[in-house]
């Protein structure tokens, strides 16, 4: 009866160690590739322009210039 039970749970004990280590390490492995590259950057946000133009982007560029006589 003993052997019984023993064969019928042990394996289902092992599957559920196992399956927990692997899912650890695979959170590990995740960790370790989500770091960029040393020296690269990255950009999550980027807010909207504040400061926008009054003049029309259909207008042109205004250039500051000085008249020379």
């Amino acid at each position: 009866m003993l052997r019984m039970l023993g064969r019928l749970l042990l394996p289902a004990l092992f599957r559920g160690v196992m399956n927990k280590a692997q899912a650890q390490s695979s959170s590990q492995n995740n960790t370790s590739q989500r770091r960029p590259k040393e020296g690269t950057v990255k950009v999550d946000y980027i807010p909207p322009n504040v400061y926008k133009s009054a003049v029309p982007p259909t207008e042109g560029e205004f250039v500051k210039y000085e008249e020379v006589k």
